[in-house]
């Protein structure tokens, strides 16, 4: 398989450069975090490396180091403001491995017994819990 070339017209190269907005939760040299705004659990956020990947094939692995550095950093987090009893990390690479932005992100879900995943249905989050979300885990991070 031919690498795809990466798009720096994807939605999260954008919010990057603040050409779309974004609720962020944590943001350092190398990672930002924002909400995911079509959320599959609440407190779903995405880690997004600022370096131009378009997935785990081929970021470079000090870049992917510090994402999962920030991964961590946020699966604790997002644990702590919603009293969660586990957390969910996902990944997605191509098209055929369910990718759909082509940037790499990382997402973190919070995690409760008995409680499936809501399923991706493109449908967007209101934005007023999404700000509510995003304050708790941003509580937690302090």
């Amino acid at each position: 398989m031919t690498a795809p070339h990466y798009d720096d017209s994807n939605v999260f190269a954008k919010i990057l450069r603040g050409e779309l907005p974004a609720e962020r939760l944590y943001e350092d040299e190398h990672t930002l975090v924002i909400m995911d705004i079509m959320p599959r659990g609440n407190g779903h956020c995405l880690v997004i490396p600022k370096a131009p990947a378009r997935n785990i094939l081929d970021v470079g692995t000090d870049s992917l180091a510090r994402v999962m550095e920030t991964t961590q950093k946020m699966a604790r987090a997002v644990i702590r403001a919603f009293d969660a009893d586990g957390v969910t990390i996902q990944q997605f690479n191509e098209s055929a491995g369910g990718q759909v932005v082509f940037h790499l992100h990382v997402h973190v879900i919070p995690r409760f017994d008995g409680v499936s995943l809501k399923p991706h249905t493109g449908t967007m989050e209101d934005g007023d819990v999404l700000k509510a979300n995003a304050e708790k885990i941003r509580s937690a991070l302090a």
